[in-house]
């Protein structure tokens, strides 16, 4: 039985990636945080789960987690490594506190790091191990390519994850492990109930409270309409199987046509239409 380790499975896209790849007949090592997480999950996908208690930013955690499954893998490679785990800390970025930007780019980006160098010896840079060499899949977002008010710290760590990436795929070829992005757009998961419940409250009186919750607004709408968690973990699953990988997938709902407009429209252009929406300016 082949084995994957994805971080961040509790819920949300995590979750949906769990589900198809388990469907799949993998068997999945999940990052949890909460012991009951780790019970409702095995309970509804069996033994094939496998929990992992780790917290992505607490490196020693993430190593013994490593070590864990070193010893259940009984000298075979590791089949993939999903970098899923992540959070959105909104804010207009020249009033954000300079620790929540910290902590954004903690959690979405050098966690990636800290989970990368515990999981790449399984991967296959210990040739003592038997076995192909094993695939990375960043879990990045639209966001890694385009930027949007308020989520600017968001935008900063997963455009700095498209980046590493690249990087990564490039240093990793002295092992043939390959590292693969996949670019969600808007996905209908537990965390749009979240920021319907976000205080905002603290922007209401300053130059960004009009925009601000127009924003949230739009967000909650956007992301209730999205898709299911599900396609995410169909997309990741045929980017850790097939012969021959793309670099990057994007899993982007809404029109084509729409898609296109937003690439090619002059950034210019765009600001514009961004800042009449938001009420910056009036024409």
């Amino acid at each position: 039985m082949q084995s994957i380790v994805v971080t961040g499975v509790s819920t949300g896209i995590g979750w949906g990636i769990l589900k198809v790849l388990i469907q799949q007949g993998f068997r999945v090592f999940g990052s949890v945080r909460k012991t009951e997480d780790a019970e409702r999950l095995s309970k509804e996908f069996g033994e094939r789960f496998v929990p992992l208690f780790f917290d992505v930013t607490d490196e020693l955690a993430v190593q013994a987690a490593a070590q864990q499954v070193r010893e259940q893998l009984n000298g075979e490679t590791l089949f993939g490594l999903v970098n899923n785990a992540g959070i959105a800390v909104p804010a207009p970025l020249i009033l954000q506190p300079t620790d929540d930007f910290r902590h954004q780019l903690e959690v979405n980006l050098v966690s990636v790091l800290i989970v990368t160098k515990a999981f790449v010896p399984l991967l296959g840079s210990d040739r003592s191990l038997r076995g192909k060499p094993g695939r990375i899949i960043n879990i990045s977002s639209v966001g890694g390519k385009r930027g949007s008010p308020f989520l600017g710290a968001y935008v900063a760590s997963k455009h700095g994850l498209e980046g590493f990436s690249e990087s990564l795929r490039r240093e990793l070829m002295l092992y043939g492990i390959d590292v693969i992005i996949v670019g969600p757009g808007s996905v209908a998961t537990p965390i749009w109930d979240k920021a319907d419940q976000a205080d905002f409250s603290m922007y209401d009186n300053t130059d960004y409270g009009y925009a601000g919750e127009r924003v949230r607004k739009y967000m909650i709408k956007e992301g209730k309409n999205g898709y299911p968690p599900e396609k995410v973990g169909e997309v990741v699953l045929r980017a850790l199987t097939i012969p021959n990988p793309r670099v990057r997938y994007s899993v982007i709902p809404g029109s084509s046509f729409r898609r296109i407009i937003q690439m090619f429209l002059p950034k210019r252009v765009v600001d514009r239409i961004i800042a009449r929406n938001l009420g910056f300016i009036n024409k």
